[in-house]
């Protein structure tokens, strides 16, 4: 029950932060300089074209009113009409956050497991070669971004060595899965298309991978950090003086309570990943969400964008508040300790 509570407690706050971050970037979106009617129409449209879109997008009204006309329609699922693509914005969300989450998950499976592999063996080894090489991996991972990795992977297995697919979700003789959730690997697995699930496979690899690599070296460095300092804990000393079997001392006594640094690194880094990954969405030519907002920010698309920073906001709220179960269930004491504050 005690942690429900918590649950809805966290929920709770959430709205109000949800209320605070549809102000300040509904606010932020209006006061900046330019006119987007003028730039949606273009420079050649009659005035009265222009004050027609003004009136019925309430930009003649005065900020409150706009705000509050926005946010009746967010409410009820409208989030108003794009001066970009000229569609509905919900449909573009619907359209294009699908791909985006698709790599993003990808990208995140790849960073958990590869990361913390890497940094369980680079602890469990320290200071040999093995440690020395994950720690210079992991240094190079983090100062370098995923743009450049995703240049590098394009131009040596797309086209030095041509291996794998580097633009696009699917090859353009694979028919499309009926959409079922927009993610066209899962489509393609739920309704029994094993063509287009391989070839949907082949096509994430790039992309997920140059956008995982610097998590990836993020949870590798933190993990083994945190082994490293726990292996020098009585209470392994002591499990291994028991006699206890130097696995189950790694994989129960050790690595569990080494993982809550990184789970809490993890969320943070995954929940970014899909507002950076519109450079390595553009260089893969991926429709994705993260490339619809820089598209909707540089044509002062108002609608959008809101709809975009609002959409990020949900994603980091539901991130934390799953990092926050994770961490409470990998760590009795930190679930005690909120049970006993309450």
């Amino acid at each position: 029950m005690s942690m429900l509570k918590f649950l809805g407690k966290r929920l709770a706050l959430s709205l109000f932060v949800l209320f605070g971050l549809s102000i300040l970037i509904f606010t932020i979106s209006r006061i900046l300089p330019g006119d987007p009617v003028r730039m949606a129409l273009g420079s050649r449209a009659p005035q009265w074209a222009v004050d027609n879109l003004r009136e019925q997008m309430h930009l003649n009204d005065p900020l409150y009113a706009q705000y509050y006309y926005w946010l009746t329609g967010a409410v009820r699922g409208d989030l108003g009409q794009s001066l970009f693509t000229r569609r509905a914005v919900i449909e573009d969300v619907r359209e294009f956050l699908p791909a985006t989450m698709e790599l993003a998950l990808s990208a995140g499976v790849i960073m958990a497991v590869f990361g913390i592999l890497l940094g369980a063996v680079s602890g469990r080894y320290s200071n040999t070669w093995i440690d020395n090489s994950v720690r210079i991996f992991s240094y190079i991972g983090i100062v370098t971004p995923s743009f450049v990795f995703a240049i590098l992977f394009l131009l040596l297995f797309g086209y030095v060595l041509n291996v794998l697919p580097t633009m696009g979700r699917l090859s353009p003789w694979i028919a499309r899965p009926p959409v079922i959730t927009g993610m066209v690997s899962l489509d393609a697995l739920l309704s029994g298309n094993f063509a287009a699930f391989g070839d949907a496979i082949r096509h994430l690899i790039l992309p997920a991978v140059s956008l995982a690599l610097g998590g990836m070296a993020q949870e590798a460095r933190i993990t083994r950090s945190t082994i490293s300092d726990n292996l020098r804990k009585d209470y392994i000393a002591s499990a291994k003086g028991f006699g206890v079997p130097e696995r189950l001392v790694m994989f129960k006594y050790l690595l569990k309570p080494s993982l809550i640094p990184t789970v809490s690194i993890l969320g943070l880094d995954f929940a970014s990943l899909i507002g950076n990954a519109f450079l390595v969405e553009l260089i893969f030519n991926w429709p994705g969400f993260s490339r619809y907002g820089i598209h909707a920010m540089l044509n002062k698309d108002l609608n959008a964008v809101s709809a975009v920073v609002m959409v990020l906001g949900v994603i980091f709220i539901i991130v934390n508040i799953l990092v926050d179960l994770i961490v409470a269930w990998l760590d009795p004491r930190i679930r005690l300790g909120a049970e006993r504050g309450k």
